[in-house]
């Protein structure tokens, strides 16, 4: 069967330190999707982030590295509802798993010659949001949202806002209104509005790579951040997309609720 077509895109957000009982969690996840056949899986290193264990921070210093991970895999509708409830359930301790929309418009394993009578890339149909993710019942671990909004904010590692780093600030709002977690990737490189390429180097302490926070949660929520994210972000990009949440608690407060909005 092609990829190729209206698929899912599941993301699984974690933390390094996430051990089930003494492999990382994400790497139990990946080897999980490979033998269940799955397209492919990523995994994406963040540098800060909130999330069920408070606040998650790079550190050079400690033994166990408590920084943000996401998992990302996308497969057809059917096989990733089949992986969230079979080896998913029984692998996951905490965290969160949403499902988006994900339109493949090219898949070429490394087995698979490119054919010289391929069909050309072409941008898929706009379609009703969340209409093509499989439907899922909640179990014992996990309950199922589908407002979920997910907002990425695109600006450079060198913003600031009232004199701290504004991926920092950002953060520390989202906490302070009760979503429930942010995410913080680094790029190597990349260029903004201003159309300068930054670079990561080893000889350079500093650089104004560009930073994505990824925010997830009900549309209620979001909609309580937005306002400070208008004043905040004087540069940059803002997108959203719907998405389906599974979320999973932590594992010594399974039933516990989302904290209140402030």
């Amino acid at each position: 069967m092609s990829l190729i077509g209206e698929r899912v895109l599941m993301r699984v957000y974690l933390q390094n330190a996430d051990r089930m009982p003494h492999t990382p969690t994400h790497e139990r996840i990946v080897a999980a999707a490979r033998n269940q056949g799955l397209a492919g899986a990523t995994v994406i290193r963040g540098i800060l982030g909130i999330g069920y264990h408070g606040v998650l921070k790079q550190s050079r210093w400690s033994l166990v590295d408590h920084a943000p991970v996401i998992v990302e895999i996308v497969d057809t509708a059917e096989r990733v509802a089949a992986f969230v409830r079979g080896p998913l359930d029984q692998i996951m301790i905490g965290g969160m798993l949403t499902l988006e929309r994900a339109a493949v418009m090219m898949y070429r394993p490394r087995s698979e010659p490119q054919s010289s009578g391929s069909q050309p890339l072409a941008l898929a149909n706009e379609i009703h949001p969340l209409s093509t993710l499989p439907q899922i019942q909640p179990g014992a671990h996990m309950t199922i949202d589908q407002n979920g909004v997910l907002l990425r904010v695109f600006i450079g590692e060198s913003d600031r806002f009232e004199g701290k780093p504004l991926h920092e600030a950002i953060v520390q709002k989202t906490r302070e209104l009760g979503l429930a977690g942010a995410t913080v990737l680094r790029g190597s490189s990349g260029f903004g509005a201003h159309s300068v390429v930054h670079k990561s180097s080893l000889l350079e302490m500093s650089a104004d790579l560009p930073i994505v926070i990824e925010i997830v949660d009900t549309q209620d929520r979001i909609q309580l951040l937005t306002p400070h994210l208008e004043k905040m972000v004087r540069e940059g990009m803002i997108t959203m997309e719907y998405v389906t949440i599974l979320m999973y608690r932590h594992g010594q407060n399974a039933d516990a609720s989302l904290p209140p909005p402030a």
